[in-house]
């Protein structure tokens, strides 16, 4: 059984491993590729940067103001700081943001070491989706998903009552009832909101 100090160390080691992967085809990306629509309604690409990063140049009192702003909603809050900050950061800037901070220690509010893995991964998705660039690795992406529970189906607002959906590619098996055969890939794409949930 492999202990919670280990796990997290795991843990930090593949998000760690995704910001550099990240970096790398970040590196390549065009001015039309930044500027490309992502995963996430009304973002580009560089809004996605501007978020993943967002948290390494956030004071608490920044973070505390704007959220005030924003009327304690988060989305709103991070919509607008997206927005804004690739009004002032040019798109070298924002990378140099996630390539100076691989290794940031930053995790989301109850969400532990897992949750910094899932934010990086899954926002992964939202940039190389659209451009057809190669995702996380399988191993990767069902960590995260093994590390996922109901609360955060629920967040993304999904429902898998009566369907059961199992990776063709790894160990991954979420929701009970009906068998529905995916790669890793589509079932977190799924659980996350970001495609519909396929009927039996």
């Amino acid at each position: 059984m492999i202990s919670t100090d280990q796990d997290t160390a795991r843990l930090r080691e593949h998000t760690a491993a995704e910001r550099e992967r990240l970096t790398a085809l970040l590196t390549g990306l065009t001015p039309d590729q930044w500027a490309a629509p992502s995963l996430c309604e009304g973002w580009q690409i560089r809004e996605v940067v501007a978020h993943m990063t967002m948290a390494f140049r956030t004071s608490t009192w920044q973070f505390l103001r704007g959220m005030a702003a924003a009327r304690f909603t988060f989305d709103r809050y991070a919509d607008r700081a997206a927005h804004a900050d690739t009004a002032r950061m040019s798109d070298a800037e924002l990378l140099a943001a996630l390539r100076d901070n691989v290794r940031h220690p930053w995790r989301p509010p109850g969400g532990g070491a897992a949750g910094a893995l899932s934010h990086d991964v899954i926002h992964g998705l939202d940039i190389t989706e659209p451009l057809n660039l190669p995702p996380a690795s399988v191993d990767r992406m069902a960590t995260v998903l093994g590390h996922a529970g109901p609360r955060n189906f629920a967040y993304f607002g999904v429902d898998l009552s009566g369907i059961r959906l199992c990776a063709n590619d790894s160990e991954v098996e979420l929701g009970t009832g009906t068998p529905i055969t995916l790669s890793t890939k589509d079932i977190l794409l799924i659980v996350t909101g970001r495609r519909p949930v396929p009927t039996p």
